[in-house]
């Protein structure tokens, strides 16, 4: 009986020794628990990116609604609600899109979460099933002989020695088994959770998406409703437009006079003003918008008409609309070269080196001429018309020495 027993612990040993049954299935539940954290740290790191670019694209459709809110507590439709809604349509569809790709990847990760679960769980069962035999041979072995007498049968102290250390591999061979099934099962639990979060988040995505595809269908009716208003009154619109299209020209000529004579009565930059002038050109497509919140209402170069096709405008800036209230803000230090009035509102130009910014459609001013600013320093209180639906509309320049530039070009996306 005593050889019985040590010829089961000599297998268990060689068992040990050579991997067959036990060190396999440790290794790969090993492998497999970093392949399956590796996945889901990228998996959730590509969710993440997509719940953020959501997030944004909500509090665009709010600041938006926000300025709808604003406009004249009526029914009656205006370019400026026209333009609005246009806009939070162009919105809803991409967070309508950013949606329908985070449910894909989140099905994905599902996916992969459950076949990494099912495939741990094999992993337990196997660690389960050793343990359970080792332990009916372990039980049987003490029921025929206990280990004292095992170890006083030796013939020798050399036998001794190593029966005692053939228990002592068997009873850490034992605690081994158990802290393998007690890992198994702790990644069976955190695959659990991961899986629950991602149904969560699917859920919510799906709720949020049913919402926006709503908000997108109420949004195209009144689009189309207000489309069809405004075309029969083309007449008085055009002369609107003209009338703008005047002050804006006469506001552009008045700009561009004063920038040749600021860039013709210096011939050379100042060491400092190369700096300013080297870092504001570094920082192409990276500068703050000239608004804290807001959209681009007109784009640079020629624009056709919302509303009637055969109109075209040729913007020589950029347009943003924002909030009632809003300042007006510096896209880069520099120094105020100019300040002056023109049809009732304030322009204010800042040099940068050999750029400037202009700020146009002010209300009220923060600077005055010679005033050193700072990026994202207040220039003026951005004005609200109240001919124009309430429209609160900054008209933003850049130039480099004579040569007017894309905005769109320089201001971070």
């Amino acid at each position: 009986m005593c050889q019985n027993f040590f010829d089961k612990v000599e297998s268990e040993k060689l068992k040990v020794k050579s991997g067959k049954y036990i060190l396999g299935r440790w290794l790969g539940l090993v492998v497999l628990s970093v392949l399956s954290l590796h996945f889901s740290v990228y998996a959730a790191d590509s969710v993440k990116d997509l719940q953020k670019q959501q997030k944004k694209l909500q509090q665009e459709i709010e600041t938006t609604n926000k300025m709808l809110k604003q406009t004249k507590k009526d029914e009656k439709a205006t370019l400026n609600k026209l333009q609005l809604i246009g806009e939070n349509i162009k919105t809803q569809k991409k967070l309508i899109n950013t949606l329908d790709n985070e449910i894909t990847a989140l099905n994905r990760e599902m996916k992969t979460l459950s076949n990494t679960r099912d495939s741990l769980q094999v992993v337990l069962d196997g660690h389960k099933a050793d343990y359970a035999q080792m332990v009916r041979q372990s039980h049987y072995a003490r029921m025929q002989q206990s280990p004292l007498l095992f170890l006083m049968s030796s013939d020798s102290f050399q036998q001794l020695a190593r029966r005692a250390r053939y228990l002592q591999e068997f009873a850490r061979f034992r605690q081994q088994q158990v802290a393998r099934i007690e890992y198994a099962q702790a990644e069976i639990d955190t695959q659990n959770e991961l899986l629950q979060e991602n149904k969560n988040d699917k859920q919510n995505a799906l709720s949020t998406r049913k919402r926006e595809q709503e908000n997108l269908k109420r949004d195209e009716r009144k689009q189309q409703n207000m489309l069809t208003q405004l075309k029969s009154k083309e007449k008085d619109l055009s002369k609107q437009l003209q009338q703008k299209q005047k002050k804006v020209a006469e506001l552009n000529k008045k700009i561009d006079d004063i920038i040749r004579k600021q860039a013709a009565s210096k011939t050379s930059l100042t060491k400092e003003q190369q700096l300013v002038a080297g870092g504001f050109e570094a920082n192409k497509g990276r500068l703050p918008w000239p608004v804290e919140k807001g959209l681009i209402s007109g784009h640079f170069g020629k624009q056709q008409h919302p509303v009637y096709q055969h109109v075209t405008m040729d913007n020589k800036g950029i347009y943003l609309q924002t909030v009632a209230g809003s300042k007006a803000r510096a896209v880069y230090k520099g120094e105020v070269t100019s300040c002056f009035m023109i049809a009732n509102t304030y322009a204010v130009i800042v040099q940068h080196g050999n750029y400037r910014t202009v700020y146009s459609n002010l209300s009220k001013l923060n600077v005055k001429q010679g005033d050193k600013v700072e990026t994202k320093q207040a220039i003026g209180t951005i004005f609200t018309d109240p001919e124009q639906d309430q429209k609160t509309e900054l008209y933003f320049q850049i130039y480099k020495d004579r040569d007017i530039l894309n905005p769109e070009l320089w201001i971070a996306r």
